[in-house]
Formats: C-alpha cells, structure tokens, sequence
C-alpha cells in the first residue's frame, strides 16, 4: 500500500466514524507533513490505516458512522423469505431492508444461505416461501465466474456498456476508470481466463458499476485480493454510498463489520 492510498483510506476510515470534514482535512495535513519530514512509509510509522484512525477518531470526539434520514423508499425489502434444497433448510423466515445509501453486510458461516438470499435477491433463484420486491437496476457480483474467460476486459466493458447506450469507447473509458480506482490497468490485461482470482473480481466489479444498477450485490468480493485492493474496493463502495447507491455484501472479514451502515448475521438458517 503506497501513501496516497493509505491517506485516502485513513480519511475514508475517520469519514465512516463521524469525524468532521475540518479535522479529517486537518489530520491528513499534518500527517503528509509528518511523512515529508521523517522518511519512510505511512504504513511503518503509523501501522494500518484502520487502527490509526480509530485512535485519531477518539482523540477528535468522533466515534459513530453518520446515519442516513431513512425518508426514502427501501429498494430492497426482503419479507419472511424461506429456501430449501433437496429438503433441507438453507434460509428460515428471513426478513430484510435496504434503504438508498445503505452498505449492508452479511455474515455468518459457511453454508448459512448468505450467497442463496443475494440470488434470491438478484432473481437468480426463487423464494419457496415470502416475498423480495426490487426497486431499480442490480449489478450482482458472485463469488465465482460472473465473466467470460474469452474475451478480454476492454470486451467486457463494450458487452455490458452497450445496454446503456454507451459507444465502446465510452464503455472502454469508463470501464478502465473504474479499474483504475481498484488499482488495475485493465487495458493491459488478457483475456479474463487468464486473470488471476482476485483481478478476475475486479473486473466482475467493475463490469457491475458499469450496469449503473441502483444497488450491489456483492458475494465475498474480497476473495483473491490483497490488502490494498479490498482498501480500495470500500473507497469505491464509499463513494457509491455518497452518491446515493446501495449495496449488500457477504463476507468473511472481521473488518467489513466496522466499514458498514448495517451488519446483519445469518446463523443456522435464521436472521439476526
């Protein structure tokens, strides 16, 4: 993780726990000065961003993720939804909301139906039992797969652009901008086939935005990825929070708790 990046993630971090415009402006300026001065990485001197910034965030009396006015209509209302396969029960009576603005996370174990109620969601599968009502587009990122090993990014952006009435070069402009903010220079790189795991999720993300639905669905987007590009996934995701998008995400990592607007826990086919 380079300075910048980790700079910007130190504000993204103070941002998410309340801190205010002046002191984050403030804390980014002395600490870019303290950089110039001593040499050396942010990430030596300071250690992660999230761990500095949850001490800064204490020092400057912020300390709680701003809450969005919830006046809007939900674009995701999940309603006593049940799913089974073969018999056995993998979603119990599941009931959930998605308001505009809202980063929602999924966790739970292995097989808890997280991955289940995003295709429900998505209309992937069907509900055996209550209702999913979807305001607005989605863009669906699975765990695997979601893209075509044969073609090459810059492919992927004109197919999924095209819908949108945008001509390739728009798509391919748009698309390699995105993947730039997830730090990827798609306009160099092969056919997806031959993409490694975690580049092969950057370009199912971005191929996602490009559709720009009105929320996300994200199924363990982290798998593959180092440090400085799950970094730079929640900037991205931040920055569709700020601009009035939502987004559902399943996941694993224990930091993804604090990074969200809502945590919802899956645990033995209920919902808590």
């Amino acid at each position: 993780m380079n300075d910048e990046t980790w700079l910007d993630c130190l504000d993204h971090e103070l941002h998410a726990a309340g801190v205010s415009p002046e002191n984050r402006a403030s804390a980014r300026v002395e600490t870019e000065g303290f950089l110039q001065e001593a040499g050396g990485s942010a990430l030596e001197h300071f250690g992660p961003p999230t761990t500095y910034a949850s001490h800064l965030a204490d020092a400057l009396g912020g300390r709680s993720r701003p809450q969005r006015p919830r006046t809007a209509a939900p674009v995701v209302s999940v309603d006593g939804v049940s799913k089974s396969y073969r018999s056995r029960p993998v979603l119990n009576d599941v009931s959930l909301t998605v308001s505009p603005g809202d980063v929602v996370v999924l966790t739970g174990p292995n097989g808890a139906g997280k991955s289940t109620l995003l295709r429900i969601i998505a209309g992937l599968d069907r509900a055996d039992r209550g209702q999913v009502t979807v305001e607005g587009a989605v863009g669906y990122v699975p765990q695997r797969g979601g893209v075509d090993p044969h073609l090459r990014p810059g492919e992927h952006f004109e197919l999924f652009g095209a819908p949108l009435g945008l001509t390739r070069r728009q798509a391919r402009s748009e698309g390699n901008r995105l993947a730039r903010e997830l730090g990827w220079d798609a306009a160099a790189a092969p056919v997806a086939g031959a993409l490694s795991g975690g580049t092969a999720q950057k370009l199912a993300v971005v191929t996602a935005l490009l559709r720009q639905p009105q929320t996300l669905l994200l199924d363990e987007p982290y798998q593959g990825m180092d440090a400085d590009s799950q970094q730079r996934l929640w900037a991205l995701l931040w920055a569709w929070q700020e601009g009035g998008g939502s987004a559902v995400v399943s996941s694993h990592a224990s930091d993804a708790l604090s990074k969200a607007s809502t945590v919802v826990e899956i645990e033995g086919s209920t919902l808590r």
